[in-house]
């Protein structure tokens, strides 16, 4: 079991990967072709299906439907069709009607989130028609993350984690198109990214499908409010819709705030929390993603012990590398902005302010891994209260904060307010995890402090290699990306021998 997810993890890891370096790809390419103007309001307007993303697909009813099927899979596999039918049903009569509403009160919708865009008419504009027109990705894509939870139920894990790829297909497609035709004088200048977000969630959608079809769960949708099966699913989901996606409103929270500040801050905000979810989807969503299903089967059959050895390997290997990625972020945050953004209409400002601010969500990053190795334990439990509880904290927490913190120091507050509020959420998981008796295995605080000490000599060789960052400007593209990619392979060289140096060995990583 140990070696399935091993495996489950590493193929999950791998497809998540390609799709953020395609990710990576776009953000690069909307930096150079595109404009601050146009930049700002496409974030604004992305941030809400972004947003209701978290709240119906990956966040909330991820973490309850996966559960709940997993457990009549087990328990009930004459009734996995019906519920499936009905869950699906359910699901997209309530999306088809929130789409309905976002398409109508699109205008409305932007002056709420990020209403210091309407002290720009023209970019407020934009971000209502780009909004108007993204508005259905929450169907397509929330439809997208309930295959994807049949399938990963089913033990298939690539499919989901590879579909991404496609969103970032359609918006390169849509930036290189805009290089090779100009910039035009009309207002259609921008919009060639929202359509490309919309039939991304198309495609998405598109690639489940025969998949569905090959494990016996393309089945007919059928409204069901009333089946017990989805009110169980509902009941759990509607406290998760605050809890499971604390980080995408306090991201929310920064974008109405960034809207009151100097333009290019959403855009500024945007890149650097883009990198920080790199690590984040490679390591926390992917052994979340894993741990679930198992997680619930042994909740259902009773097995403490392995409930817990299974946790604590999840939260062993998340802060083994999810340190070393925050580490890698902060240090070399002028040296990742130079490579991957700088050139066209991102000039050496926008390089520097990028940098700062992603520094301060770089600290954040391991608590946000964590965050979302710790969830799973809670939602596989069908314990939806606490992590409200715990997300409420720092909702809280993030915007004081960020009301604090964004006066002095402008995006950068905002980003150290995210990260703040990481911070505490990840602590009141892990405290209210202790009082339910799920603790760590023994060694487990000589295993931290061995991965500190290791940190320590990272940051301190990434340090010293990285050298002066304005010479990173001075070097043309593929100079920088190659000493990027060697700076990286250097550090985690280092970190691999400073902890094998330090005593830790292979066995200590294994479950059980």
């Amino acid at each position: 079991m140990a070696a399935s997810l091993g495996r489950s993890s590493a193929v999950f890891a791998v497809m998540t990967l390609a799709s953020r370096v395609l990710g990576l790809l776009r953000d690069m390419l909307v930096a150079r072709y595109f404009d601050a103007v146009v930049t700002d309001a496409f974030y604004a307007a992305l941030r809400i299906p972004n947003t209701l993303r978290r709240f119906f697909a990956e966040g909330s009813f991820a973490n309850a439907f996966v559960p709940v099927f997993s457990a009549t899979r087990t328990e009930h596999p004459e009734e996995l069709k019906d519920l499936l039918r009905h869950t699906s049903g359910t699901l997209l009569g309530i999306l088809l009607a929130v789409t309905a509403l976002g398409v109508i009160f699109s205008s409305t919708v932007i002056a709420l989130v990020a209403s210091g865009l309407s002290e720009r008419p023209d970019q407020y504009l934009l971000a209502s028609d780009m909004l108007r027109l993204m508005f259905p990705y929450i169907l397509l894509i929330s439809l997208t993350a309930m295959a994807g939870g049949v399938l990963n139920t089913f033990g298939q894990f690539g499919i989901p984690a590879l579909t991404p790829v496609l969103l970032n297909i359609t918006l390169i497609a849509a930036c290189l198109w805009r290089h090779y035709h100009g910039t035009p004088a009309h207002g259609l200048y921008g919009m060639e990214l929202a359509w490309a977000v919309l039939i991304g969630g198309i495609a998405q959608l598109a690639l489940q499908l025969p998949f569905l079809w090959k494990c016996g769960m393309l089945l007919r949708p059928r409204w069901g409010w009333r089946h017990s099966g989805v009110r169980r699913i509902l009941k759990l989901m509607l406290p998760t819709l605050f809890g499971s996606s604390v980080g995408q409103l306090t991201v929310l929270i920064n974008t109405y705030l960034a809207s009151w500040l100097v333009t290019g801050s959403i855009s500024w905000l945007y890149y650097s929390d883009r990198l920080v979810e790199l690590p984040v989807g490679l390591i926390g969503v992917a052994l979340g993603t894993v741990i679930l299903p198992r997680l619930s089967t042994l909740r259902a059959a009773s097995n403490d012990t392995q409930f817990a050895l299974t946790l604590d390997w999840a939260l062993r290997w998340g802060f083994l590398v999810g340190s070393a990625a925050a580490v890698g972020l902060i240090t070399l945050a002028p040296a990742i902005i130079s490579s991957l953004l700088y050139g066209g209409r991102f000039d050496a400002h926008y390089v520097e302010m990028t940098t700062l601010s992603l520094r301060a969500y770089g600290i954040g990053a391991l608590f946000h891994i964590m965050v979302k190795v710790l969830a799973p334990a809670f939602y596989a439990r069908h314990d939806t209260k606490t992590p409200v509880k715990a997300g409420i904290s720092a909702m809280v927490l993030n915007i004081a904060c960020a009301l604090i913190l964004s006066g002095p120091y402008k995006h950068v507050g905002l980003a150290a307010a995210s990260s703040i509020a990481a911070l505490a959420n990840m602590a009141l998981l892990a405290w209210y995890l202790y009082r339910a008796g799920v603790s760590l295995k023994s060694g487990a605080w000589g295993f931290a402090l061995r991965i500190l000490m290791a940190n320590a000599a990272l940051a301190s060789i990434l340090y010293t290699l990285q050298g002066d960052p304005a010479a990173w400007l001075d070097k043309t593209v593929l100079l920088r990306l190659r000493d990027l990619i060697l700076l990286i392979a250097i550090g985690l060289a280092s970190y691999t021998a400073a902890l094998l140096a330090l005593g830790l060995r292979w066995r200590q990583l294994k479950l059980g």
